[in-house]
């Protein structure tokens, strides 16, 4: 996802809060939000991994055919491999997500689910705590530090756990400022699209104690799970390979092996 796209989405879902949308839905899902569970999830003992729900992306066009269809499918193969949580991509454009698939994920899983969407507004965090969504998702590149500031505050009033998520060192420190549950460090250069793993080890040591430290994207092996390990993340979303797999369950597994 480059810079120019990121400008995209997020002019988009701005037009998108100007017309009314993300009201809160008719239905209210019958599960609170749980941001205790989902951070203490990601804070157990063994290899964390946030198992990730997406039908499509900017950068690698359609991973999930009918996706729509595959949600309970995916959300039981990634309870059955031991994810610590469900990550599901809800924005609609650009991704092609859907946010009742929040609902839907957590009631057949039982794990608790982080509401993944470019969030502007607190109208948005009624919304995800609406659906059931246990965690949302903050990006530092995306908001002036008093707006994240005041959507940490406004989510932990929620009961939503935050993960606020860096591109790059130059982000961590503002990241860190916010105090939030867990701090993400993305791999994905939005200048060219690339994923570098190298780079990412190198941040870890970068991101001060408190938050939970969770490596983002270009995971595919239990070998690139290792080094990031090593190199102090303690939490992994993985997305992509999951998705791709002829067999999630079992490679979740393979991924969380010691």
């Amino acid at each position: 996802m480059s810079a120019d796209i990121l400008d995209q989405i997020l002019a988009d879902v701005r037009q998108r809060l100007e017309s009314g949308e993300y009201a809160l839905p008719k239905k209210r899902a019958q599960l609170d939000p749980d941001g205790g569970h989902f951070v203490a999830s990601l804070r157990e003992p063994g290899v964390r991994i946030i198992a990730e729900i997406k039908h499509r992306s900017p950068s690698a066009g359609e991973i999930v055919h009918g996706a729509d269809g595959k949600v309970e499918s995916f959300a039981l193969a990634y309870r059955r491999g031991h994810a610590a949580a469900i990550s599901v991509v809800t924005e609609e454009k650009f991704f092609g997500g859907n946010p009742e698939w929040i609902p839907r994920a957590r009631r057949i899983s039982g794990l608790p689910v982080l509401m993944k969407d470019f969030i502007l507004s607190e109208r948005q965090l009624d919304f995800a705590a609406a659906l059931g969504a246990d965690a949302v998702l903050l990006i530092v590149r995306a908001l002036q530090p008093p707006e994240l500031a005041a959507l940490v505050f406004g989510a932990r009033q929620r009961g939503l756990a935050t993960i606020v998520e860096a591109h790059g060192a130059e982000e961590i420190p503002a990241a860190a400022d916010v105090a939030p549950d867990v701090l993400g460090v993305n791999a994905r250069d939005l200048e060219n699209f690339t994923t570098d793993l190298c780079a990412l080890e190198k941040l870890a040591a970068a991101i001060p104690r408190g938050p939970v430290r969770l490596a983002e994207s270009g995971i595919r092996s239990r070998e690139d799970v290792r080094r990031l390990a090593a190199a102090g993340f303690e939490a992994f979303l993985v997305g992509e390979a999951l998705l791709r797999s002829e067999d999630p369950e079992e490679m979740l597994r393979e991924l969380k092996q010691p």
